[in-house]
């Protein structure tokens, strides 16, 4: 068995990722370069708006995974009494984008930003993306500034959302910004942040603390890490999660906008959870609420671990919701416990840029521009197909870093962990212990969140798959 993190570090493996993930960009018609035309649009100057609120003195900070351009919020944090002021700027690129425009009808036809190891595909052009719309410190932009109160039970107390000027003076980093370094803008997004955790919870929602696969390029190879256990990016994503309960109730109140919405997992779907609970040995008291058992558990434990991949189950049936006029019979979305809206990442996300105009016109008591609300009924399934696309390029492009990782290693065997099995009890899926790779596994009567031994019977690049059987 490999003793060391696998990693490929040669220039021929090299070759292999890059070849691999451009044939990965032709099977999922991963956009490529932008058309004359839009390039041209994106040239020119932000549309002047009078009126903008002036917040340059203002010490906004951005909090972004090291390395990012393309950087959509920055925050302002402070006390208020017991409760706290949270200021979050948005980048304004509906300032940048002319309605029906060439860079309009590209954006609509990306949809999102696509995130690829070797280089993501943007939704607008990176001379906007990375440059005039971003957020970065040190630079004058036009923004659309949130303002929102919190009290000491982490519920919102006030909203104000204007277009204004800013300018971010910092630029932090989930690896390097820690609870512990000093800082005060990072102890102060704590505090907030476990605030608002524990006001999800008192809602009923619940986050998953399941890490996820990232293919990395560094130290001169590709390797595979586990991603998302970092202090820093749950309290940053709640400071998103917050403005966007903020601006779905804008709306809500308004009669027309832009929700993302996931229905209450089916009944019996809990129930089968229920069990798989217990066969787990992990104790669900009759009393007890689906978030309060995964916010107990450690997903570094096996069982546990198995649990929440099985959980991640109830986490279905996300999507947009548009409306105009009476609000949705489903105006919710589970996992938040809240209505909510995606209003955060328009650099990134293209329904950010029509919800953010509507909460703009709503707050001062505008009408809705006509280009933002006639799309709004086609926006669900144009951002369906792309968050879509989006997440099988993500899958993709692990399945082949993790076949290309284990090609070498056929015949080995490995320490795993059995997350999931099938119905017929005759394989499953199971997830190494080193490197992080998750695979299908043969076998009878795997045994559910128990560490086995499982050795490699195939590792395709081509195919991008990678097979393992039980070795007794």
């Amino acid at each position: 068995m490999p003793r060391r993190p696998l990693r490929l570090r040669t220039a021929e493996a090299d070759a292999e990722v890059r070849a691999g993930l451009d044939r990965i960009r032709a099977e999922y018609s991963v956009p490529g370069a932008f058309p004359p035309a839009v390039l041209a649009e994106a040239a020119r100057p932000p549309a002047p708006r009078d009126g903008r609120a002036d917040l340059r003195g203002v010490p906004f900070f951005t909090l972004d995974p090291p390395g990012s351009m393309d950087l959509d919020q920055a925050m302002h944090l402070e006390r208020r009494g017991s409760g706290h002021r949270v200021r979050y700027a948005i980048a304004d690129v509906a300032g940048f984008v002319r309605p029906g425009g060439a860079l309009d009808a590209e954006a609509r036809a990306r949809g999102v930003t696509l995130y690829l190891p070797d280089a993501n595909s943007p939704l607008h052009p990176r001379r906007l993306s990375e440059g005039a719309a971003s957020l970065l410190p040190g630079r004058e932009r036009p923004a659309v500034a949130w303002t929102i109160d919190v009290d000491d039970a982490g519920r919102i107390t006030g909203v104000d959302v204007r277009r204004a000027l800013v300018r971010s003076h910092d630029r932090l980093d989930y690896a390097t910004a820690r609870h512990d370094d000093g800082d005060a803008r990072i102890a102060l997004l704590g505090e907030i942040g476990e605030r608002l955790i524990a006001a999800e919870a008192a809602r009923g929602g619940v986050s998953l603390p399941l890490p996820e696969q990232e293919v990395v390029h560094a130290n001169g190879g590709w390797a595979l890490k586990l991603r998302g256990d970092l202090a820093t990016e749950a309290w940053n994503a709640q400071i998103s999660l917050l403005t966007g309960r903020a601006a779905a109730r804008l709306m809500l109140d308004g009669g027309v906008g832009l929700l993302r919405t996931m229905p209450p997992a089916p009944a019996e779907a809990e129930a089968r959870l229920r069990l798989a609970a217990r066969a787990l040995g992990v104790a669900w008291p009759a009393d007890a609420s689906y978030g309060d058992i995964v916010r107990a558990l450690d997903p570094a434990l096996p069982r546990h671990a198995a649990f929440l991949h099985d959980a991640a189950g109830l986490m279905r049936g996300a999507g947009y919701t548009a409306f105009d006029g009476a609000p949705p019979g489903q105006a919710a979305h589970a996992a938040v416990a809240a209505p909510y809206a995606h209003v955060t990442a328009p650099i990134r996300r293209l329904a950010d840029r029509y919800a953010t105009e509507v909460c703009l016109a709503l707050a001062a008591g505008r009408p809705v521009p006509g280009w933002a609300r006639e799309a709004l009924p086609v926006l669900p399934e144009a951002m369906q197909r792309a968050l879509r696309r989006a997440a099988d390029v993500d899958h993709a492009c692990v399945d082949l870093v993790e076949a290309l990782l284990l090609r070498d290693h056929v015949g080995d065997v490995f320490d795993a962990v059995v997350v999931d099995v099938n119905g017929d009890r005759t394989g499953g899926r199971v997830q190494l212990v080193a490197p992080p790779v998750f695979g299908r596994c043969e076998g009878s009567d795997l045994p559910l969140g128990e560490q086995v031994r499982v050795r490699l019977e195939e590792a395709d690049p081509a195919r991008r798959r990678v097979r393992f059987s039980r070795t007794e």
